[in-house]
């Protein structure tokens, strides 16, 4: 099975239009799981620059269309999802057990990251770790303990520099107003896709977060699958954690 969503941007970027647009993108996926239902599952995406139209079709999209997820972007046409707007989607999904997935947008870093077409290398990434670091120092996973939040890449470059955002909220005592943990903590209950070409960044997130965190993911059409098939692979895991990786963490997340 795949999970199925749009890519880049969102309804957000269509303004008055962007609740139309939504609901024309999810129709579009719930329609194509309908006719494949053993081969795809959706993910929905919303209006989110209209708080009463992105919590009218999470709940269209959610019952009616039986999508198994949202995808949420790292930036939300030039805006952090943890900011105040964005906060009812979180309280909802948790209530529900909906699962949301961090997907990279065009990023806030894309002028410093456009030279050498670095954007796609780093930009994206970048901006899916800036999300998620705002996103455990906002409180947002504080105050929401339940919530089932994916972020693809193994993590961005966030596991990579969780020690130190550790130390500078714990020690240091910056940027902790609004945690009771250390932020590790916080990354520890993220679920991680495994899309990375390099083996060793696979073996890490496994490590980190466990194998029971870690969900097989190809970011299919832009990566071939065995790339990643290979990678995780070249790594030790048993044959239980591997089935864990390839299908049961997925079905058990996204209740299958």
């Amino acid at each position: 099975m795949a999970a199925l969503s749009i890519n880049d941007p969102g309804p957000e970027y269509f303004g008055k239009d962007s609740a139309a647009m939504a609901v024309m993108l999810n129709d579009f996926i719930a329609d194509s799981v309908r006719r494949k239902p053993g081969r795809f599952f959706g993910l929905a995406t919303l209006p989110f620059n209209s708080p009463d139209a992105m919590l009218k079709e999470l709940d269209r999209a959610t019952g009616k269309l039986g999508m198994k997820g949202i995808l949420l972007y790292s930036n939300l046409d030039g805006h952090f999802p943890d900011e105040e707007p964005f906060r009812p989607l979180f309280a909802e999904a948790e209530r529900r057990s909906v699962p949301i997935l961090l997907h990279p947008a065009y990023p806030m870093t894309y002028s410093a990251t456009k030279g050498y077409e670095m954007t796609a290398m780093l930009g994206l990434m970048f901006d899916t770790t800036i999300a998620l670091s705002r996103l455990i120092l906002s409180g947002v996973l504080d105050q929401h303990p339940n919530l089932k939040l994916v972020c693809p890449h193994v993590g961005g470059a966030l596991p990579y520099l969780i020690g130190r955002m550790d130390h500078q909220t714990m020690v240091l005592k910056r940027g902790a107003d609004h945690i009771h943990r250390a932020p590790s903590e916080y990354l520890k209950r993220v679920w991680l896709d495994v899309v990375n070409p390099i083996g060793l960044a696979i073996g890490y997130a496994r490590d980190f977060a466990g194998p029971e965190k870690l969900l097989f993911a190809s970011d299919h059409p832009w990566v071939d699958p065995q790339i990643i098939i290979d990678q995780v692979e070249s790594q030790e895991f048993s044959s239980i954690d591997r089935t864990r990786l390839y299908s049961q963490n997925a079905r058990e997340l996204f209740r299958l």
